[in-house]
């Protein structure tokens, strides 16, 4: 399980790149938005949830949960067990909250510019959030 989670990862990277400067692109040069930009922030967000369900799946077989369940305060006082256990989930929860709400947000807007500007935003800010927690050093 936890070398699906890896290697799905980057496949979420990847994508999520690709929405990002898609929507970069795309609100800087005023495009249209098109099927082709929906499509890519809708695989964004599908892929990003199934990444989000093979990681709680492992998240409660790990033994990071099994530590943070009988000692907590050991791993809180561990950076390492501590980013695996507590800080990487939560962080990886809330980037894919950002990435539902700026498909949900797009959605409700009207003109290209906006729809471009906020897939930046949210898919943007989901990104640096987990270029920022991932535990590079257990990563494959």
């Amino acid at each position: 399980m936890k070398n699906v989670h890896s290697y799905w990862a980057y496949l979420v990277l990847l994508i999520l790149i690709f929405a990002v400067v898609n929507a970069i692109i795309g609100l800087v040069q005023k495009k249209q938005f098109t099927d082709k930009d929906l499509r890519i922030g809708l695989f964004s967000l599908i892929v990003s949830h199934i990444q989000l369900l093979i990681g709680l799946g492992w998240y409660f077989m790990s033994p990071w949960y099994k530590a943070l369940k009988s000692d907590a305060g050991e791993v809180m006082a561990d950076k390492t067990a501590r980013l695996l256990a507590v800080e990487h989930p939560i962080m990886m929860i809330i980037a894919i909250v950002l990435i539902t709400i700026g498909w949900s947000k797009h959605k409700k807007k009207t003109e290209d510019s906006a729809k471009f500007k906020t897939f930046a935003i949210f898919y943007g800010l989901a990104l640096l959030i987990i270029l920022s927690r991932i535990p590079w050093s257990n990563w494959i």
